[in-house]
């Protein structure tokens, strides 16, 4: 345990994971946890300055670094990495966090400067400092962060654009803009341990803000959580952080008393212990040890049991052929649709990078298909907006696959529905299909099914 009696420097901290997080490419969910685990004992107001600091400049960046390029005579891409997180982390107080004086900002830019032996550079980066704060009053900075789109809701230039090409602009402003709507924390009940009203009860009571999901009567969103490991009811296993559009997912399957259920990519395990929950007998699977650690921590937490596996699910397993009663297939995507949640996805975004993700979920989708039974289901979905990777993929899917057929499909917008943008479409193996049914060609091309 680290030593909670020394004075934590809230501003060291903060910086320390986001360079951590420019170095390695850490996701800054990950990075965070780790990090505020170091402090877990201390005081929440200092844990909470220290996640309003990773997550705000972490979500701002672009914005951050079109500003620096304004006002200092070295971009911010040639900056020292360390200059570059003290100017980040400042303007972002200037700009968004008013309890916290000016005079302060500079002056605690300067001592993490001469604490990391940087004194040459105060100078530097007090002028730079003035300058903003000048621009910020003066109506300068605001005028700059609305002249782009990019720079006004601090994302990708590549990405402004498609969302633009398939949305128009309008929706395209508002799906960017619902990342910034703090809407809480959304969780799952535990119905095999509590009801959702006794959770609730046991939550205000620890001084929570609770209100009940409008989607899912499992959902309750809570406001106030600064660590959700410290949340009453979390190692008792009575809830699971998961947004309502995962749990319609799963609830779409309907009852799933005694049916064999495959949940493929299914880290960290929040369809695999609702299908469990809802009486499933459920195999999850994911590629790496990592993942499917997860899955078996989260699964004993609830004490819920799961037989997890460790296996790629783009390769057919022989074993699973039509094995299943109900095969769930969250395939990999761009995760556009909980940039809210996620707040550095945005940044891993590029054209390239969807069409090969597209390629890997068709994959993944023709061995999930081999293993559902005929009657069976297959629940195909996706955390991400764009239609390729959505309606797309299924169309092509059932072009391939007439076995099946579409019985439900579901597109929720973040910005427009009251959750994370997420895709859902159940699909089910045609109860007369034969095994042994196989695909012929005629002289011309043409593909026919020989029954």
């Amino acid at each position: 345990m680290a030593d909670q009696t020394a004075k934590i420097d809230e501003r060291d901290l903060a910086l320390r994971i986001l360079l951590d997080m420019e170095k390695s490419g850490r996701m800054s969910s990950a990075a965070l946890e780790d990090g505020l685990r170091s402090i877990q004992f201390s005081e929440k107001e200092k844990r909470a300055f220290v996640t309003r600091l990773v997550e705000g400049v972490t979500e701002y960046r672009i914005q951050l670094d079109g500003i620096i390029d304004q006002y200092a005579k070295k971009p911010a891409d040639k900056q020292k990495p360390f200059v570059r997180g003290v100017l980040r982390i400042s303007i972002y107080q200037l700009l968004y966090m008013d309890h916290v004086p000016d005079r302060a900002v500079l002056s605690e830019a300067g001592r993490l400067l001469r604490k990391h032996h940087l004194e040459g550079m105060t100078g530097v980066v007090n002028g730079i400092l003035r300058s903003v704060q000048r621009g910020i009053s003066e109506g300068e900075v605001g005028k700059l962060l609305h002249s782009r789109m990019e720079l006004q809701y601090s994302a990708p230039k590549e990405l402004c654009e498609d969302l633009t090409k398939l949305f128009g602009e309008d929706r395209a402003e508002k799906i960017l803009g619902a990342a910034f709507n703090r809407k809480g924390l959304t969780i799952r009940v535990n119905g095999t341990m509590i009801r959702p009203d006794e959770l609730s009860e046991k939550l205000t009571e620890a001084g929570l803000q609770v209100r009940k999901g409008s989607l899912s009567r499992k959902a309750l969103i809570l406001n106030g959580v600064d660590f959700v490991r410290r949340t009453p009811g979390f190692r008792e296993g009575l809830f699971f952080v998961q947004d309502e559009s995962s749990m319609l997912a799963v609830e779409s399957l309907g009852d799933l008393t005694g049916k064999k259920v495959l949940d493929l990519c299914a880290a960290p395990g929040g369809k695999t212990t609702y299908a469990a929950e809802l009486g499933g007998i459920v195999t999850a699977r994911d590629i790496a040890e990592e993942k499917t650690d997860r899955i078996r921590e989260n699964a004993e937490r609830l004490k819920l049991s799961v037989t997890v596996e460790e296996r790629d699910a783009s390769v057919p397993c022989e074993a699973d052929r039509e094995g299943y009663d109900v095969v769930i297939a969250d395939v990999p995507c761009s995760g556009l649709g909980v940039m809210g949640r996620k707040n550095d996805i945005k940044y891993h975004y590029s054209r390239e990078g969807v069409k090969s993700l597209v390629e890997q979920a068709s994959k993944i989708l023709d061995a999930a298909a081999a293993a559902v039974r005929p009657g069976g289901m297959l629940l195909f979905s996706t955390c991400t907006i764009l239609p390729q990777e959505n309606r797309l993929q299924k169309e092509h899917f059932l072009k391939a696959h007439p076995e099946f057929a579409e019985e439900e499909e579901r597109q929720l917008i973040q910005g427009e529905d009251p959750c994370d943008g997420f895709y859902y479409c159940r699909m089910r193996k045609k109860p007369m299909y034969k095994e042994e049914q196989r695909v012929s060609c005629h002289p011309e091309g043409e593909a026919r099914r020989i029954f």
